[in-house]
């Protein structure tokens, strides 16, 4: 708006500063112009009334007076004569000549192919003729030109340093709103220590301590949250590890009960299991919400998705690798990303078919696929979150899990730089697809 403001501006000026430079230009040129014809006007016309003088010694002096950026003729009887042939009498406007022929004073500006002129018209006293001089105005257009062009290059120079002038002050005032902004983005994305710093600004310090006050205040409860969750989860493991135990030795002994207790001691087996990860997955969201420091190490992205393909119930998934990837990473945590994806795969989407590790751009690529019910797009965000199980997993008799495996990949790949989405697999199905920056070569 500065920019548009200044071009507005610097335009209206140049277009005045022109228009009442060249109305005074040309009424000094036009002026002198008509004081010099009038003179050699009368100079002429004492020639023409001195009794030794004829037409050729009057042309002669007209020789003599034209040259430069001027022409002197005579006009008697309807015809021009000058000290020589050339066609400008042709070139005088029709209105000009009726005038003149009329016995008027008259002046009038026209163009010739390439050339601007001023013709003047001026009847002698004591005779029938008149004296015309046409002068050339080419000088003064080739002076307005140079303002012209002058004004241009001022009013491009006005628009940029408005634009300039512009950019400064929307920076400077909006810059206190971008970073409020970005701190708001940062606590969003869990850098939860983000906080807002305006120097020496006191208009904006009341905003700052707001904003501050604020982060600190969720801070505190995300943090207490985390401990909270942490701490019951770690009082459930001593409990869970003991009824664990113990019914290891009731499955013993499974042999000798009848059919309703052995359905009952199986239904138990699933529950203190599920029981058992829900627990750990606790545990990993409060470390997560924690903000633990991420110890990163260059992994190859391909060598450990192949050994936890190996280590756990589904190496016979087929993998699909393209070439060796380094990426900066966890090790532990990247490995619990790919577990929690297949075990997704194989209790909402009847198991994985193909784990893909490529390159795409400046990022790795581990895609996850399944030959399921697909996710549907209004729920891909949500199978994210915290106890999200989506349509399928909805049903405690379909799935195990309650809900936290996916939360625990976004956390874990938000943790490394990365992002995680579902989408719909070609053929059918669900890809879960998880991208990290690849390693600085």
């Amino acid at each position: 708006m500065f920019g548009v403001g200044g071009l507005l501006l610097a335009t209206f000026l140049a277009v005045l500063t022109y228009s009442l430079a060249r109305g005074y230009l040309l009424d000094q040129r036009e002026g002198a112009a008509v004081r010099a014809a009038r003179a050699n006007a009368g100079a002429v016309a004492t020639r023409l009334r001195a009794a030794d003088t004829d037409l050729p010694g009057v042309l002669d002096a007209l020789g003599r007076r034209s040259g430069g950026d001027a022409e002197a003729f005579l006009y008697v009887d309807g015809e021009f004569f000058g000290a020589a042939i050339t066609p400008t009498p042709q070139r005088l406007p029709r209105s000009f000549v009726t005038a003149l022929s009329e016995g008027d004073a008259v002046r009038q500006r026209f163009t010739v192919p390439g050339q601007p002129r001023l013709a003047i018209g001026v009847p002698l006293t004591g005779s029938d003729a008149a004296y015309v001089e046409v002068v050339s105005l080419a000088e003064l257009e080739r002076t307005l030109r140079t303002l012209s062009s002058a004004l241009l290059v001022a009013a491009a120079l006005t628009c940029v340093a408005f634009a300039g002038l512009g950019w400064l002050a929307s920076r400077r005032v909006l810059r206190p709103v971008t970073d409020v902004a970005q701190a708001a983005s940062a606590i969003a994305e869990g850098r939860l220590g983000t906080r807002l710093d305006v120097g020496g600004d006191k208009d904006l310090r009341p905003l700052a301590d707001s904003f501050n006050a604020m982060a600190d205040a969720l801070q505190r409860r995300i943090e207490r949250d985390a401990r909270f969750t942490a701490d019951v989860s770690h009082e459930l493991r001593s409990p869970l590890t003991a009824l664990a135990t113990s019914f290891s030795v009731l499955e013993a002994h499974e042999t000798e009960m009848t059919e309703r207790p052995r359905r009952a001691t199986r239904l138990l087996a699933h529950e203190i299991t599920r029981f058992t990860g829900l627990v750990e997955d606790l545990l990993e969201m409060s470390r997560a919400d924690a903000g633990l420091p991420v110890e990163l190490d260059e992994v190859r992205l391909d060598d450990l998705v192949r050994r936890t393909l190996d280590r756990t119930p589904y190496a016979a998934v087929p993998l699909d690798v393209e070439g060796p990837i380094t990426v900066m990473g966890d090790k532990r945590r990247l490995d619990r990303v790919l577990v929690n994806l297949l075990d997704n795969a194989a209790h909402h989407g009847g198991g994985a078919v193909r784990v893909g590790v490529r390159t795409a751009g400046r990022v790795a690529r581990i895609e996850v696929d399944d030959t399921g019910p697909g996710v549907a797009a209004e729920e891909r965000e949500h199978v994210f979150e915290r106890f999200a199980r989506g349509a399928v997993g909805a049903d405690r008799r379909r799935g195990r899990g309650a809900g936290l495996g996916l939360a625990l990949v976004r956390e874990h790949v938000r943790a490394h730089g990365g992002t995680v989405r579902v989408e719909d697999r070609p053929g059918g199905g669900a890809r879960f697809v998880v991208d990290l920056p690849l390693a600085a070569s």
